[in-house]
């Protein structure tokens, strides 16, 4: 399995003009998510995303291991006309039941023939993120029909309580 996953591309806001040094609010949020997609440990399980305000940068999301949280923030500091990074990042408790659900979804979204082209790519695009046994799907998909059957899929995991799907679909 690929541990780098698309960033969830979707959820980056960028405001504010032009930043003084001739870098463009666009070129930083691109920086920033090039950074967080290319952690070592970032995996399927974890959800990152941004907003970038100027010079300063809030990481948002949901990881699996705290070393993913300060690793994350080490990477967006070490960027040129980065001032400030405001860490919000969620570490998800650690629980033997909801690894169980992690894995059971995994196979059941990313096993499913129409999905398992995702599972293919470099980078897979869909995100699993469970907590006290509630999942939720987060990231892009091609259509509305791959929408809908990753979250059947995911309501069909054994242990789960409750399942958001929180799926974007790729504009055309």
């Amino acid at each position: 399995m690929n541990r780098r996953i698309l960033l969830t591309a979707a959820f980056a806001m960028v405001s504010g003009a032009a930043l003084a040094d001739g870098a463009s609010p666009e070129k930083l949020v691109r920086e920033v998510r090039h950074e967080l997609v290319m952690l070592p440990y970032y995996g399927v399980f974890d959800n990152l995303s941004y907003r970038v305000d100027g010079r300063a940068v809030t990481l948002f999301g949901e990881v699996t291991r705290p070393t993913l949280k300060s690793d994350a923030e080490a990477a967006v500091k070490r960027i040129e006309g980065v001032e400030r990074v405001e860490n919000q990042i969620e570490v998800l408790p650690l629980s033997p039941a909801d690894d169980r659900i992690r894995r059971g979804a995994y196979r059941a979204i990313y096993g499913q023939s129409s999905l398992n082209r995702y599972a293919l790519q470099a980078v897979p695009p869909i995100h699993i993120v469970v907590k006290n046994g509630e999942l939720r799907l987060e990231g892009v998909v091609a259509n509305e029909g791959d929408k809908n059957v990753a979250g059947i899929q995911a309501k069909g995991v054994p242990g789960v309580f409750a399942v958001k799907n929180n799926l974007a679909v790729e504009r055309r």
